[in-house]
């Protein structure tokens, strides 16, 4: 399972560089397609996984005068009660309900990507 677990990691990092969409588009469905999470633990283990990654970014950029410290202070703030008030919903909301909603996104997202293919 952990050799498929980072085997999915660099296939989602892959992707997102690629497309420039968020690792996340590849990451969850594969958590639970391949690895058998629910959907619910595969959200999170992908938010999760967010956090090393904008940590070293946030570092990198910053070497690079591109970091916005008090706008990122900001936002990591905001995230704690948003994230619990997430936690709150998806208790409160089938999983079902969750896996639709996470497929209308990955619908958008692909339109999203279609649209910006056919601009350029």
């Amino acid at each position: 399972m952990t050799v498929g677990a980072i085997a999915i990691g660099f296939l989602a990092g892959g992707v997102a560089g690629m497309f420039g969409v968020g690792g996340g588009v590849v990451f969850v469905p594969c958590l639970v397609l391949l690895l058998g999470l629910d959907q619910v633990d595969a959200e999170a283990t992908s938010l999760l996984a967010i956090v090393p990654v904008a940590i070293v970014g946030a570092y990198r950029q910053g070497s690079y005068g591109n970091l916005r410290l008090r706008d990122g202070l900001i936002v990591g703030a905001l995230a704690v009660p948003f994230a619990a008030l997430g936690v709150v919903i998806v208790n409160a909301v089938p999983e079902r309900a969750i896996e639709l909603a996470f497929a209308a996104l990955m619908v958008y997202v692909a339109i999203g990507l279609l649209r910006s293919d056919v601009r350029d």
